[in-house]
């Protein structure tokens, strides 16, 4: 089967053919994240006849309507928006959107006789010799006779003919090819990734929620602003403070359902969970239409009948109801701001302490799901905990996140959360993980290693104090980003370990005072817990606040720090560390079983 037909396209037709819809541009109502450089230097290739690069566009099936009378889909672009959008603003003068979809006019100045383009400047407005907006030349509304004798009027010193010349070469930008290659609307999405990849020049790798966010926003009626609904709350959970410019800068988009329903994260500044535009679609997708795989998401936006193989009109609009329906559950004020209270309350009070979005995502396709039943409260804050903590222990959406998203929620159809949950846990999490498994993954020395994050999350759900401190807790720690420190000091330690990969084991990692910190300097750890316990018998402080033995053994356990640790030297590294990721292991054992 012939994958793609290709063809050479006017700029004027293209442009014509775009704003008539016949092409959708879905990056259009993103960001611009071309500088005026790069628009000015694509003005001078086209001028100078310089290839620019092929046009990559995907045909839409043709959709069978409800009267049986076929409809002619538009062409979606998946390569070429920026430029596409740089030729708009230069050639047609019209605006773009700027980082804070603020929407600003880049206005591309040309000097006939120098034959030169450059951004426009006051210095250049104020220089008759140049043409501020080519924009105004190449307008259907100009005149050229009329224009080039204005011009000339203004600059009786240069060469008229000359002038005539390369203003007439300016406007006929507008006559210039590129090649446009159109994919069959008969490929699936992992075929036209692969095509995209092969022929770009940057390799720079679409994914498939792109394809989805370009289908969303070609539909006719509601899909620009639908996916403005997606935009938009995704940057409003970053920045707060753009509730502001985006009520003066998209009136239309104000006025909607959608405006009032992300209006809440006006007053949202905590960033544990800061979803971008592809997970909110991949959640919003896996929870409502029971599949994980976006390439199937795109095949209903487009009117796929699975079984007949045929696109139809009604399945088109059945899903796009169904995923604004999902969208609408996920950006809800009350489910987001309960799924985080649930994250929060399971010891992970910072970002850094989960480094898997995708384990957040299913997570909180979890809550949704759960929500959706009416199931009790309580059952659904340890289900969404448990799975989330299961999640990380089995690194469950390292390999082949999108696969694995298809296969859980498949079976969570057919078997429900807690049976399903329970299934893994009695197949994945046995005693022999525990004791052996969970051990081996804390033998590393990667301070973002995710059951590092584990092991403090569990101190936190335990309210456990830091490293020799009687009152301030883990959480606080954490919360105020204080700096980790080895039990066995690093300098003490390179007497010995010259790597870091040695010297730097997770298992010797604690979060501590700084004050501390300085006062252990190089001292072995027989050394200075030695001072530590004979200030529980004498009250001479040198390290935290602890002056009680009982208390110092509680902070010992709660740190995992085997009890023997006053008697270690440079010798007992290894047997230490082996003994504390045991006792490390045992502790997120028991906080998984408490959740």
């Amino acid at each position: 089967m012939q994958k793609y037909s290709v063809n050479h396209y006017l700029i004027n037709n293209l442009l014509n053919d775009i704003q008539l819809g016949q092409i959708a541009i879905p990056e259009i109502q993103r960001p611009f994240v071309w500088s005026t450089v790069k628009v000015r230097n694509l003005m001078d290739s086209l001028y100078k006849g310089f290839p620019i690069g092929y046009i990559i566009a995907w045909k839409n099936p043709d959709v069978r309507l409800k009267d049986g009378t076929i409809s002619r889909w538009k062409k979606v672009l998946i390569d070429w928006q920026q430029r596409i959008t740089a030729l708009k603003a230069a050639v047609l003068g019209d605006s773009i959107v700027d980082k804070d979809y603020r929407k600003v006019k880049i206005k591309i100045a040309f000097h006939p006789t120098k034959e030169e383009f450059q951004t426009w400047t006051p210095a250049i407005g104020n220089d008759k010799e140049w043409i501020e907006d080519i924009s105004v030349v190449m307008s259907t509304d100009t005149s050229l006779l009329t224009f080039v004798s204005e011009y000339c009027d203004k600059n009786p010193e240069l060469d008229r003919k000359l002038l005539e010349t390369n203003i007439t070469k300016l406007v006929d930008i507008k006559n210039k090819q590129v090649w446009f290659i159109e994919l069959s609307e008969n490929l699936d999405i992992d075929t036209v990734t692969e095509i995209f990849i092969r022929i770009n020049s940057e390799w720079v790798r679409l994914s498939e929620a792109d394809f989805a966010m370009s289908k969303i926003a070609s539909h006719s009626d509601f899909g620009v602003n639908l996916r403005k609904f997606i935009d938009y709350f995704c940057h409003l959970s970053r920045e707060p403070k753009f509730f502001e410019t985006l009520k003066e800068v998209d009136h239309e988009f104000v006025a909607t359902d959608y405006f009032k329903a992300i209006s809440w994260l006006k007053d949202e500044n905590d960033d544990l969970y800061d979803p971008d535009y592809s997970d909110v679609v991949r959640v919003s997708f896996t929870k409502e239409f029971e599949r994980g795989k976006l390439s199937e998401l795109v095949s209903l936006l487009s009117g796929r009948n699975f079984e007949t193989r045929m696109f139809e009109q009604d399945i088109m609009d059945q899903s796009y109801q169904r995923l604004e329906k999902g969208i609408y559950e996920f950006t809800n004020e009350t489910n987001f701001k309960r799924f985080i209270m649930i994250i929060k309350s399971a010891g992970f009070t910072i970002s850094d302490l989960i480094r898997s979005q995708n384990v957040l995502n299913f997570a909180y396709i979890i809550y949704l799901k759960l929500r959706e039943t009416k199931e009790d409260p309580g059952k659904i804050e340890r289900l969404v905990a448990r799975w989330l903590v299961m999640s990380i222990l089995t690194g469950r959406y390292s390999w082949s996140p999108e696969s694995t998203f298809d296969y859980d929620i498949k079976h969570i159809s057919a078997e429900g959360v807690e049976k399903y949950l329970k299934g893994i846990e009695e197949s994945q999490l046995s005693d022999a993980f525990w004791d052996f498994g969970l051990v081996s993954e804390l033998d590393k020395s990667v301070i973002s290693n995710p059951y590092l994050g584990l092991f403090f999350a569990s101190q936190i759900k335990a309210k456990d104090r830091w490293f020799l401190s009687r009152d301030i807790t883990v959480a606080d720690m954490i919360i105020h980003r204080w700096d980790i420190h080895h039990l066995f000091p690093k300098e003490y330690l390179k007497k010995q370990y010259k790597s870091k990969g040695e010297y730097n084991q997770i298992a010797n990692f604690v979060y501590a005072q700084q004050e501390i910190n300085i006062k252990i300097g190089k001292k072995a750890p027989e050394e200075y817990m030695k001072e530590v316990w004979e200030q529980t018998e004498w009250w001479d402080m040198k390290y935290g606040s602890i002056n009680d033995k009982a208390e110092l053994e509680e902070n010992m356990r709660q740190n995992c720090i085997p009890m023997w640790f006053e008697h270690m030297t440079l010798e007992d590294f290894p047997k230490f560390l082996e003994e504390r990721r045991k006792l490390m292991a045992q502790k997120i054992k028991g906080y998984y079983f408490s959740l």
